[in-house]
């Protein structure tokens, strides 16, 4: 099957190899990862200080989304909260720099983390909410769109999943970050035995 040319173009970075992962940026980020999970897993909050990023990106989701219709603008914060690292890690990856993609990568996964937290508040509706629009006009969005999905009686099992998600996401990303440092290792070791 022939792709059509414009997307062919798009896609031609991708076949490119990767940059190199040396031993000590893999040790710096694994050593920040390393930190970030611990802060993460000692958190009782539910609310990590990268969330204060990703609530802006939230709330402007909701506004730009809302063009679309009153529903899509409910969704657009968590959908754009998960769009900006999500076409960043596209990015670095088209680019093939690993590390960037890797922290991009982890970075939406643990959106799911704040996301899971939010989703298993519908019900009980505990957290203090933010909106971009009037004091007046502050609603919930997950008790909004599980009720019209018919499914907030389990907000927080679904909540309990979407963390599970993001937990498991950002562990495959840091063993893909260090599979692509295996793979660069391999890749220098081959082109020195081909320079031989």
């Amino acid at each position: 099957m022939t792709l059509p040319s414009f997307l062919d173009d798009w896609l031609e970075p991708f076949r490119q190899p990767w940059k190199n992962v040396s031993n000590a940026t893999l040790v710096a980020w694994l050593i920040f990862y390393g930190l970030f999970f611990i802060y993460a897993l000692r958190d009782q909050s539910g609310y990590l200080f990268i969330d204060n990023v990703n609530l802006v990106i939230h709330e402007a989701g909701h506004p730009l989304f809302g063009w679309f219709g009153e529903t899509l603008g409910v969704w657009g914060g968590t959908l754009f909260e998960l769009i900006v690292p999500g076409a960043l890690a596209v990015y670095f990856a088209r680019e093939r720099q690993p590390t960037g993609a890797a922290f991009c990568t982890f970075f939406f996964f643990e959106n799911f983390l704040y996301i899971g937290t939010y989703m298993a508040d519908a019900r009980a509706q505990d957290l203090p909410l933010v909106t971009t629009g009037g004091a007046d006009y502050v609603e919930h969005d997950w008790f909004r769109i599980f009720g019209d999905l018919g499914v907030l009686q389990h907000d927080t099992q679904i909540g309990s999943a979407t963390r599970l998600v993001g937990w498991l996401g950002m562990l495959a990303t840091l063993g893909w970050l260090a599979w692509r440092w295996k793979q660069s290792r391999e890749e220098q070791v081959s082109a020195r035995g081909a320079g031989a």
